[in-house]
């Protein structure tokens, strides 16, 4: 699943697939976390959601709009959404760490605390100290260390490109072998995703 730990869409996502996993009566489905940037070109330092999306989307009414309709829809999905708190801040950080969770085995503990972090506390996932200290509480040991590491960011920028190479141009986006669907998805489409496996 590719996706950014700031995008509120993919926290939708997640809870999606959840749902359509607790459905799935197949072989054993291995879910993994790709990275994308929502917004490569901001600062660690962060601003509020509400002022980077009205620059986005050309007004604040537009804005709050849009916030409106994911706060909405997350709340159908059992999501609480605290959109006046979110910081929206460069990811490549967050991406390190859900990266190396990968390799630990509590990716999907270090995806599910960013996306609270974010959505519902207005914790600032460009912060490293902040990400330090929530990867810690998932158990992921070394995060640290894996924010100097060089050999880990130019893997994550590997990563980065080979998802602009297989086309995924918005999140979140499912894959399933050679097949992906964009957007997030009823259980019922990531079924259907999972059974056209090969």
């Amino acid at each position: 699943m590719w996706s950014d730990v700031v995008c509120p869409w993919c926290y939708i996502g997640k809870r999606k697939l959840e749902r359509a996993l607790d459905r799935w009566d197949g072989e054993p489905v291995e879910v993994v976390w790709r990275p994308f940037e929502l917004n490569p070109q901001l600062k660690s330092t962060g601003a509020a959601v509400r002022e980077v999306l009205a620059g986005k989307l050309g007004s604040e009414a537009v804005a709050e709009q849009a916030m409106h309709r994911s706060t909405t829809a997350a709340e159908s999905e059992g999501l609480r959404y605290e959109m006046s708190k979110a910081i929206a801040a460069n990811t490549f950080d967050a991406h390190r760490l859900v990266s190396l969770a990968l390799e630990q085995g509590v990716q999907h503990e270090v995806k599910e605390r960013f996306f609270r972090a974010h959505f519902v506390e207005g914790e600032n996932l460009g912060d490293p100290e902040t990400l330090v200290r929530l990867a810690g509480q998932t158990g992921l040991t070394g995060a640290a260390d894996a924010l100097a590491d060089d050999a880990l960011a130019a893997r994550l920028r590997d990563e980065l490109a080979e998802g602009v190479a297989i086309g995924v141009r918005s999140v979140p986006t499912y894959v399933v072998g050679n097949r992906g669907v964009a957007g997030a998805q009823d259980p019922d489409v990531i079924l259907d995703l999972l059974r056209s496996a090969p």
